[in-house]
This record gives structure tokens, sequence and C-alpha cells, in this order.
């Protein structure tokens, strides 16, 4: 009856169910069984009696029981090859008979709601598993069992999603750790890995998390968003649109930066847009995010060291690599260590056109903190040295940001334009202007150009790109 998908034993029963345990009265706990398998359960417990808590807590145990009987009688090395309709109808037919040996009634609906639960918990991420396939939810962030947030157009919100307890949710943690070949446990307590649809995971188990596990996932936009739909959301003006455009494809160095969650990866992603399609380009991540639609594109993703404490690669590492693999540009997902000296030398030594970003509130902060990665680094520079060397490698900072109503704008694109005696000298190109709130706490305001006219405006002329004067004047909200 089970087909392949039965373990090699070839038993079409399933695992004998414990006996009968009398009702004890309702001033006396019950005590659980020592067997796996629980007693037998009235229907009223379940779909009628007690309050919504209490059902949903009963309906639980039965979903983990029921669990623990898929695990008795599927043959989980042949789950692999089996298709989902396949495996649907495996599970759909063990859960059955079990909650019949169970003397258990539910609706059409939980039924169909338990078995969905039973093949997420199966082949997928469990009670996550929902949140993975919803669009909306762009992160997802797990404090311990009991409390998972999701984020929607920008705002966090508590969920009614709950594991069962800290070992479900371990359970669930390595999983997805195990098939990248990493662990997690007392001895190493945080590890990054990526699940199967490129979505980023990092998490954190205890001690070192004292309320339980935490979990962050940043899912992965399977559709990349293009400029057109960038500037159809209000993320930056046609005008911004048109100046990166020419930036890009007269091979400016740019760096974009921004705060966690401001949408620096989609901004870069868009910008990558406008390289042309002949170009050698290699692309450097901790994990792999970038969906470059380019022919020549070859990508690498660094490494953490095992175990053993071996074997790691470094995005310094790929950086020293990629340099002698003729790129035309070099993208790095993200610059926080000392791969900023390798970075800012390729783009200083013919490799133009390079793009990374980096973690900073504003352009000059930006510029602030590759000053001080160069520093942690251990290289000994004269600091007029090092602003040299940035000045003359960074072209043009674009900034990312998520604003209190949870929007993402590009709130400056500023160029950098040389070195005015010891400090490094910037302009302001276009910005987004603040003019105030709306009733409901929405951002008011409007993109312009600030009236300076670019200092690369003689190159976009050379290349092909004569930007009118009209683009650079001041323009007021529509």
């Amino acid at each position: 009856m089970f087909s392949r998908y039965k373990k090699a034993d070839g038993s079409d029963k399933p695992a004998k169910a414990a006996a009968p345990v009398a009702a004890a009265p309702a001033e006396k706990p019950v005590e659980k069984p020592a067997n796996l398998r629980k007693a037998p359960v009235k229907v009223e417990d379940v779909t009628l009696g007690g309050k919504e808590v209490k059902r949903k807590a009963r309906l639980a145990e039965i979903r983990l029981q029921l669990h623990q009987e898929l695990l008795d009688n599927l043959n989980l090395s042949a789950l692999e090859n089996a298709s989902e309709k396949d495996l649907r109808g495996e599970i759909t037919s063990i859960a059955s008979e079990a909650l019949e040996k169970m003397s258990v009634v539910l609706t059409r609906d939980e039924r169909t709601h338990l078995y969905q639960e039973l093949f997420d918990e199966v082949t997928g991420l469990g009670p996550i598993e929902p949140l993975l396939k919803d669009e909306t939810v762009n992160d997802i962030l797990i404090n311990g069992p009991q409390q998972i947030f999701v984020e929607r157009e920008g705002k966090l919100e508590l969920s009614t999603i709950t594991f069962k307890d800290e070992k479900h949710l371990l359970r669930i943690i390595d999983k997805i750790v195990s098939a990248v070949g990493r662990r997690v446990d007392e001895s190493n307590p945080y590890v990054d890995a990526r699940l199967a649809d490129g979505s980023r995971f990092n998490a954190m188990v205890p001690p070192i998390a004292v309320d339980g596990s935490l979990v962050s996932i940043r899912k992965f936009k399977k559709d990349k968003l293009g400029i057109d739909d960038l500037v159809s959301f209000g993320a930056f003006s046609e005008e911004m649109a048109a100046y990166l455009q020419a930036a890009v494809a007269c091979r400016l160095n740019v760096i974009v930066s921004g705060g966690t969650g401001s949408g620096k990866t989609t901004t870069l992603n868009a910008l990558s847009s406008f390289i042309d399609n002949a170009e050698r380009i290699l692309t450097i991540e901790d994990t792999a995010e970038l969906q470059l639609q380019q022919t020549h594109v070859g990508r690498m993703e660094s490494r953490p060291p095992n175990v053993e404490g071996k074997g790691e690669v470094s995005p310094r590492d790929c950086m020293k690599n990629a340099l002698r693999m003729r790129p035309d540009r070099i993208i790095v997902g993200e610059t926080r260590g000392e791969e900023v000296i390798d970075m800012l030398q390729a783009m200083n030594t013919g490799h133009d056109g390079s793009m990374t970003t980096i973690h900073a509130n504003s352009a000059r902060d930006g510029v602030s903190r590759m000053e001080n990665m160069i520093a942690m680094a251990g290289i000994e520079m004269p600091l007029k040295a090092v602003r040299s060397q940035i000045s003359s490698a960074v072209n043009l900072i674009v900034q990312a940001s998520r604003l209190q109503d949870g929007s993402r704008r590009m709130t400056s694109i500023t160029e950098i334009t040389g070195m005015e005696g010891d400090v490094i000298s910037m302009q302001e190109v276009f910005k987004f202007q603040r003019v105030g709130l709306t009733k409901d706490n929405k951002i008011l305001g409007h993109f312009t150009a600030t009236g300076v006219r670019s200092h690369y405006s003689e190159r976009f002329r050379m290349w092909g790109y004569d930007l009118p004067p009209s683009l650079f004047e001041p323009f007021a909200a529509e």
C-alpha cells in the first residue's frame, strides 16, 4: 500500500498504537504514556470542547505524533527521487491511517492544513515554509521558538507562526546547515548559510543566544527589479536613472552606501543592467545574491573555515585571484574588511567601472568607513595617502536609505572630485528632499538635482552621453 517510499522491511502496517489510557478526573493531571504514541483522542477534545488555544495545542501534539509516524514509515532515502504528487499521496495515506488508529476526527480544512504542515516538515523547513513561499515577506526574523517576526514593505510585524519548542527550532536549523556541509552547536554557536532558493541565512544558538536560537533569513528575490521598476516604485527619479546609466556605461567606479535592509544589493543589481554585454564581469560575495544578466559573468563566493579551522576562503583571497582572471569589471557584493585595499587597487589599476556596497549612513561616512577598514587591516599609511588612494579610485557614492515609514529611497548621489589639502572633496548632484509627513506617517518629499554640474560631464560627452544641462537643474515636486 505504501509503495516504494516504505522502509526496506516492507511492512504495510504502521507501528502499533499504544493501548488506550483511561481519562483521569479533571482535577488530576494525566501522566503521559512512556510510548511515543499517545492515547486515543476523543473527538470533542480536538474539535468541540475547550478553548481555541487548547485546541491548537492539541493539534500541535497530534502533528508531532504524525511526524514521528512518518519517520517510522517513510523511506527517507527515497524522498529525493520522489515526485511531489507521490510524496503527498504517501504522507496523506500514512497520516490518515494513523489518525484512524488514534480515533481522531478532524474537519476537512483541519486535515488539509495538517497534511500540508506534515509535507513542509518532511520536505521543507517546517513552520516557516509558508513564510518562505509568501512573496510579500522580505525578511524572516526568529527570536526563539515562540516569536517569529516578518518584514513586509519595510515594516516588521509579529506572525502567528511558532515552533513547538527549542528542540523543534534547532532541528530545522540543523537541517539547513547540514545541507551545505556546516555545523552549529555549543562549540560553534553561529553559522552563515544559503538556502536552496538562494536566500541568505544566519543563525546563533544557545548558550550565546540567551532566550532561544536567533535566526535571520533574507529572502532571495526571484524576479530581479530593474531600473524602470525602481523608478515606478519611487526609489529614485528618471533624471537620476539617466545620470546613473551614463555613469555606469562610462565606467565610473561606484560605491552603493546604506544601512541594513536599505536596498543596497537591489540597487547594485539595477545598476549592473547598464553594463555592456560584451564585458567580462567577476563577482565576489559572501552569499551569492547578485543576479547579473550579462553573458560573460564569473561568480565567486567566499567561505568560512571548517570545523577544524581550515579551508577558509576570504573575500580578499577571491579578490586577489579575480585580478588574475582578466576582468573588465569587478563587483564585490559587500566590502567590510581588508579586501577594501585590493578593491581600491583594482579600481586604480585599469578595472574602471567596478562596483561594491558598504555599510554607512552618508557619502562622507562611507569614505570614513573605508579609511577605518584600511587602518584595521594593519596597513601603516599616512592618512593623506589613504585619502588620496580613495579619491583617485572612487568616482561616485550612491546613498540608499530605508526611511521611518518603511520606504526605500536613493537619498543622495555624490561625486568624489579629488583632494583639497588633506580632505577629500565631494559634491552632491542629486538628493531626496523631504517636506513633511502625512496623517498616516508616510513621508512626503521629492527628488531634485542640486544645481551642481557633474564633474564628469566631459567624460560623459566623450563616451557619447551628452547629458543636457537641464538634467542638473533643481526641480520641485510635481
